[in-house]
């Protein structure tokens, strides 16, 4: 559905009575039940609960963030609101409400809601499920005929009592209104009637008709019986206290509501500096007519976007309706069962301790905080529980930031690996020192330091673990895969954690390179020891090869690295390959055919020799491997595509553009490139002509693709469309991979992500 935030004019008036009017119908019908309960639970007068439905949908709804989210008086809320009429009396407590409402005006001036997302949803969803058990523990005696204590625990205690001492009306418009909520929403023809709705009507129908003797609710005189605010007596610490409170939870709550609103809708996305301004207005207005606080409710936000909202018209009229409700039928809300809102109270109180957050946080890891939180509330109260689970949060996530993960093993005669992930702080050098003690002396030793981050007492102790074993003649070979804080505390150099980018693995890199980082970590300064003993800063002296020595390192490298993580893949594939591609691509060092197709194991059958050649059929001199490969990719494997990938600067194009070497071998070879360079001739500069060298390179691209059409069994699968034919260019010198399109190469567009 298309969700609009503009200004209703003419051309749209009949968007709005078509979606927005029906919707707004449906969330009253879902208001009107859900204020009078919570007004009921909050032990504040019945009309509070309407004034705050009405405010909330018009203020709010006309003034909020969202264009679907619905505000009102909450569950959430309810706690605190009874503990302040408790302790300060209604008008007072309608005074917090104004007062809560001006600093959360002032807050969202600021522009600081997105501060209340740092709230860990375990402790939100946490106070909400204590809450919800204590509204259903303290309902639960007034289903039962009797009256609510004063704490959780007394409910608790006194529930055997209370259940023995039968009040059988109570107890049976109790059961059938929650028959009715269990039962109602099950039956689709039904659906259309909010089933807290339909519960009170069929309750107060069964009370009238009955003749039970219940309590009824007690509006008499509608709005016109809500008595304006007072200020507050008393220790001015503990009202500043309350006010903030109520701002903080009333924000938090509605802010959670406007972003749980966004995937409710593909209109605009929610402005939470905006919402919570706006809650802040409403909770103003609220509070001096005499209502409850307003905070944005999930339970009516879900219902107006299921029930095809458009825009906050829908929010606004809904308000209007509980006004017009009120003021023309206050004496039917007078007749509606006491006990039938209580039972309404208690399935929302069990019905607020929902599972399926349990779960979602398990995943996390931050279900200790989620029943701390429900715990602390229920036991001790509502700022303490929220202080006790936002404790708990830190502490846990002061543990994650800390953890550090040492493993010590043995990896042959006298040789040790010590791997050291996450972050090594003050906090993980006991377990460090301690890993680190069973190493003996003289062993040679790998230490990997896979590190987000290292503080100067982490780096004292590993530094003189370092220095003692090297004295004792042991060899250690420090690694930092990612950041390099070892080195940098080596070498004096200030890091700063959030500014670093992780460095990438370093497979891909050149052996010299590699090289140059292991000296740079060892020696502590940026000369490199070179293979002839000497120092050299110069990167070419380090790009020279080294020979077998860096060949068998490379493979111990990934021995160490690699093979661990590719090993379950490989083993899968150790039977058989069935690779997608036939990649045909130049001899030369600089081409990884695996880099620059960010391909795995098994995805590329690839064929290698110098110029990227296909010998035409039947060419002379014959050339059976080429032709071999092609046969075996195309028939035996099934590849669906075969690509020829050349690149810049090569050697191979240089030769046939020169003087071929005096090689016997590759001078026959060559042979097989002489139709690209009668094509090169004949062919006409393109503007983007990079020199005589590179456009022969790519011209030999397109010849060889037209060499592979002259094999039979290729060019009939070609026609067939079941083999595609492509071709690549590789600019080394930009890394940049271009695809031949029409006889044209253009640069493959980089992927964008955000």
């Amino acid at each position: 559905m298309t969700i609009s935030d503009e200004t209703i004019t003419p051309g749209n008036w009949m968007s709005v009575l078509r979606h927005d009017v029906p919707a707004s119908l449906v969330v009253f019908l879902v208001a009107v039940p859900l204020s009078l309960g919570v007004a009921v639970a909050s032990g504040a007068p019945v009309a509070a609960g309407l004034v705050a439905a009405v405010v909330g949908g018009v203020v709010a709804g006309a003034l909020g963030g969202s264009v679907v989210q619905v505000s009102g008086p909450a569950a959430g809320l309810s706690l605190v609101v009874a503990e302040l009429v408790h302790t300060y009396g209604w008008r007072a407590t309608c005074a917090i409400t104004v007062m809560a409402g001006l600093l959360q005006l002032a807050l969202g001036g600021l522009k600081v809601a997105r501060a209340a997302l740092g709230v860990s949803p375990a402790v939100v969803h946490g106070m909400l499920a204590g809450v919800g058990v204590v509204i259903a523990l303290s309902q639960l005696h007034i289903v039962l005929g009797g009256s609510p204590r004063r704490s959780a625990l007394e409910n608790v205690l006194e529930l055997p009592a209370q259940i023995l001492d039968n009040h059988t009306h109570a107890v049976m418009i109790g059961v059938l209104t929650i028959g009715v909520l269990l039962v109602w929403g099950r039956i689709p023809r039904l659906r259309a009637v909010p089933a807290p709705l339909a519960a009170l009507m069929i309750a107060t129908l069964t009370a009238a008709v009955s003749g039970w003797d219940l309590t009824k609710v007690d509006l008499q005189g509608g709005f016109a019986s809500v008595q304006g605010p007072v200020m507050p007596q008393g220790d001015w610490h503990a009202i500043a206290g309350a006010v903030l409170l109520v701002a903080l939870l009333a924000g938090v709550e509605s802010l959670l509501t406007c972003v749980a609103s966004n995937r409710l809708h593909d209109g605009p996305r929610a402005n939470l500096d905006r919402d919570l301004t706006a809650q802040g207005v409403a909770n103003m207005v609220s509070g001096a007519l005499g209502g409850l606080p307003v905070a944005g409710v999930v339970v009516r936000t879900t219902t107006n976007a299921r029930a095809g909202a458009r825009t906050r018209w829908s929010s606004v009229l809904h308000g209007v309706w509980v006004l017009l409700f009120t003021a023309l039928f206050a004496w039917m809300i007078a007749l509606i069962p006491l006990e039938a809102l209580a039972a309404l109270l208690l399935f929302i109180g069990v019905q607020m301790v929902n599972l399926g957050h349990v779960r979602n946080l398990h995943n996390h890891r931050e279900v200790p905080v989620y029943f701390v939180t429900m715990a602390g509330v229920v036991l001790i109260g509502l700022a303490e529980g929220v202080a006790i689970g936002l404790g708990l949060a830190a502490l846990l996530a002061l543990r994650r930031l800390a953890w550090v993960s040492v493993d010590v093993r043995p990896t042959g005669e006298r040789r040790w690996r010590v791997v050291v992930t996450g972050s090594l702080t003050f906090l993980g050098v006991p377990r460090l020192t301690e890993a680190l003690r069973g190493i003996p002396a003289g062993a040679a030793v790998e230490l990997d330091l896979h590190l987000d981050f290292m503080d100067n007492a982490a780096f004292e102790a590993l530094h003189a673990w370092r220095l003692e074993h090297e004295r004792t003649g042991g060899v250690i070979d420090v690694d930092e895969p990612h950041a390099e804080w070892y080195s940098a505390a080596i070498n004096g150099v200030r890091l700063f954690p959030a500014r670093i980018p992780p460095r990438h693995d370093r497979w891909w890199l050149p052996w010299a390179y590699r090289r140059r980082s292991r000296s740079l970590a060892t020696a502590g300064s940026y000369a490199v020891i070179g293979a002839d003993g000497g120092k050299h800063d110069d990167i070419s002296m380090l790009c020279e090869p080294q020979g077998v020595p860096d060949l068998l390192e490379g493979t111990r490298e990934f021995q160490r690295r690699t093979a661990p993580m590719v090993r379950p893949v490989l083993h899968r594939m150790a039977r058989k390959q069935s690779p997608s591609h036939l990649f045909i691509t130049c001899a030369d060092s600089r081409i990884v055919p695996n880099i620059i197709t960010a391909s795995g194991p098994g995805d590329l059958f690839t064929l290698r020799n110098i110029g990227n050649l296909v010998p035409r059929a039947g060419a002379v001199p014959a050339d059976d491997s080429v032709a071999a490969t092609i046969e075996y990719a195309v028939k035996v494997l099934g590849v669906r595509t075969i690509t020829v990938c050349g690149h810049s600067g090569c050697g191979a194009m240089a030769a046939l553009l020169g003087e071929v070497p005096d090689l016997p071998a590759l001078r026959s070879w060559l042979r097989h490139g002489r139709q690209s360079l009668a094509r090169f001739v004949a062919a006409e500069p393109h503007d983007d002509d990079t020199g005589p060298l590179d456009r022969l390179c790519r011209i030999n691209v397109i010849q060889q693709l037209d060499n592979l059409r002259t094999h039979p069994f290729v060019d009939t699968l070609v026609q067939a469309g079941k083999l595609d034919l492509t071709g690549l260019y590789f600019d080394i010198g930009a890394a940049r991979v271009h695809v031949l399109e029409q006889e044209r190469f253009t640069p493959v567009p980089e992927l964008r992500t955000g």
